[in-house]
């Protein structure tokens, strides 16, 4: 597995979780939540690549549980041409069924209130769809 870091992407409406992983891949941890609306997003966007220098960027994709696409892929395709406009780093959709379901699970299990855990859940979901990634990548010959 190529050594850098990776980020990954939980978008939604509102929020947009984020989540990075060290330079060898091991370990993936919450990063930050933004907001969807907000107008500065593709300066705050470039600020983190140039932060955190991916060497690639996982979006999270919305499929329904039989895998055919969910009503909300056409925003999270129209995201992901965002992020291609402000690098060049490769982007991946990642099958994120039930990221954000198992992300609330967690935060429910480990006692946090649910008023607290809005943005954290998407950034846990962001990790979630990491993991998922570091696992395929570490799974290629």
């Amino acid at each position: 597995m190529q050594r850098g870091r990776r980020l990954a992407f939980d978008f939604g409406d509102v929020r947009i979780g984020v989540a990075v992983c060290d330079p060898d891949g091991i370990l993936a941890s919450p990063l930050i939540t933004l907001k969807t609306s907000d107008k500065n997003l593709s300066v705050t966007l470039h600020n983190l690549f140039e932060e955190c220098k991916p060497i690639a960027i996982y979006i999270g994709k919305p499929s329904n549980m039989d895998g055919s696409n969910g009503s909300a892929v056409s925003k999270v395709e129209i995201f992901g041409q965002l992020i291609a406009t402000i690098t060049d780093t490769p982007i991946s959709f990642i099958d994120e069924r039930m990221s954000t379901v198992s992300a609330a699970r967690s935060m429910r299990e480990s006692g946090v209130s649910a008023k607290a855990a809005k943005s954290r859940i998407d950034q846990a979901a962001a990790v979630a769809i990491l993991e998922f990634a570091l696992s395929i990548e570490k799974n290629q010959p």
